[in-house]
């Protein structure tokens, strides 16, 4: 069974294997029953196990130009491969996947959709690997690592593909490039990684886009020797959206994760709660999206564990803070709404004057 984190008194996930109790009753009577074996005839039939791609079988595959060289130990900046689409239409993303070439390596990849109009990382180069620090420029080496741009795809270890209802998709403009940012991690062998993306389209202009935002907190310091430490963050959403997904997201001292709405009277409303695992990150998807109206508080909640008990922990007798580094730490709480067709990323961000009473 994969595991499930998620704590079952807030929300429901459309992706939650647990079994219900009945089902676990079930079993338990079978084995303790002997577990005695059923009639051939009655019998599913064998399960067909997907080869290669885990959605179907990709309509375009986008991968990186050039592999990137890993070495066997040490710190690995951040790595990016700017790659062309090609494409000369609009397309409408249901369904993608990431597959690195060597999972081994790698901590996370984002993908993220470039415009044609979109000024970010003009100057660095095209389908090869290049790392923030390449770049003389301060302004453009921080440049890396803040856009507006989209995500189409985040992948980090025990991670889904996206497969969203239809009516419901991705968009990625004609004339786009596919901007990949990847995060290495040593392991005592040297290797390289060549990661690719796989899409499947829809088949008609859907309703409504998918944006990936994020709640996100830089500024914490995790003291020493802490167990319990939490870190918030919040913001308001400047129109009307649909939420569908939670993808929480924190390193090696992540400890719990929740989403929360608070409501003007300041009551909380918690949307998601999970027990935090570094090696299985998983999005949880909710069974019925919830609409929310422009002006809604999210909030996002982390609590760390920093002490000499956390088995995962590189050091607990130092303080910690926001790096890209497994040894340091995050505070990520991105999630997923649904907004009109019509309406990109910088657009959903204009805010609107209330209308007056």
């Amino acid at each position: 069974m994969p595991p499930w984190f998620s704590d079952p008194r807030y929300g429901r996930f459309s992706n939650d294997p647990s079994l219900t109790q009945q089902q676990i009753a079930l079993i338990i009577a079978w084995a303790d029953g002997g577990a005695p074996e059923g009639l051939p005839k009655d019998a599913p039939s064998p399960r067909q196990w997907v080869h290669g791609w885990n959605i179907p079988q990709p309509e375009k595959v986008v991968q990186m130009q050039v592999p990137v060289s890993i070495p066997a130990t040490g710190d690995v900046e951040y790595t990016y491969e700017i790659v062309p689409t090609g494409f000369t239409e609009d397309k409408w993303v249901q369904m993608s996947e990431i597959r690195p070439s060597s999972r081994e390596f790698v901590h996370h990849a984002v993908v993220y959709i470039r415009s044609p109009n979109s000024a970010w990382l003009r100057k660095a180069p095209v389908g090869v690997p290049f790392t923030p620090s390449s770049f003389a420029d301060a302004h453009e080496r921080a440049e890396a690592h803040e856009t507006t741009s989209d995500m189409l795809l985040v992948y980090a270890p025990g991670s889904e593909p996206d497969r969203w209802p239809d009516g419901v998709a991705k968009f990625v403009p004609a004339g786009s490039d596919l901007v990949f940012q990847m995060h290495y991690t040593t392991n005592g062998h040297a290797g390289t990684d060549q990661t690719s993306i796989g899409m499947v389209f829809a088949k008609q202009r859907p309703k409504q886009r998918v944006l990936t935002l994020q709640l996100t907190n830089r500024t914490f310091i995790i003291p020493p020797y802490a167990d319990d430490y939490r870190v918030e963050v919040a913001g308001t959403l400047p129109n009307d959206a649909t939420l569908l997904s939670f993808f929480p997201h924190m390193h090696l001292r992540g400890k719990r994760f929740e989403y929360n709405i608070v409501h003007q009277d300041g009551g909380v409303e918690t949307l998601l709660r999970v027990n935090y695992h570094f090696h299985w990150q998983l999005s949880y998807r909710l069974a019925q999206p919830l609409f929310l109206k422009a002006g809604t508080k999210l909030q996002a909640v982390g609590w760390y564990d920093n002490s000499e008990d956390n088995p995962h922990n590189p050091d607990p007798g130092k303080a910690v803070t926001w790096g890209g580094q497994t040894y340091e730490e995050m505070m990520v709480g991105f999630f997923d709404v649904a907004v009109p067709a019509s309406m990109d990323k910088e657009q959903y961000f204009i805010r609107h004057a209330a209308p007056p009473h």
